[in-house]
């Protein structure tokens, strides 16, 4: 079986969040979906970085306080 491409997975899944407003209108979606994805992303960087926040903000190319500020808004540091 052939995976998917990450923007496939992201189109499914927001069409079907779509679909299951059915005639609501959606409110947020750009902040809720950044979110979303945001915090596993971090997630699974840290861990593969060994939570080294340098060498994570490296690999996404964000500056480390950016990193940080971002962590701390996903509450996945103290």
């Amino acid at each position: 079986m052939k995976p998917l491409h990450i923007a496939e997975c992201v189109r499914t899944n927001v069409e079907g969040y779509l679909s299951d407003l059915g005639h609501s209108e959606p409110d947020g979606m750009y902040n809720m979906l950044i979110s979303v994805v945001e915090k596993p992303l971090l997630e699974v960087v840290m861990q593969r970085a060994d939570n080294n926040q340098s060498k994570a903000a490296q690999w996404l190319g964000l500056n480390r306080n950016t990193l940080r500020k971002k962590l701390l808004e996903h509450k996945l540091i103290d």
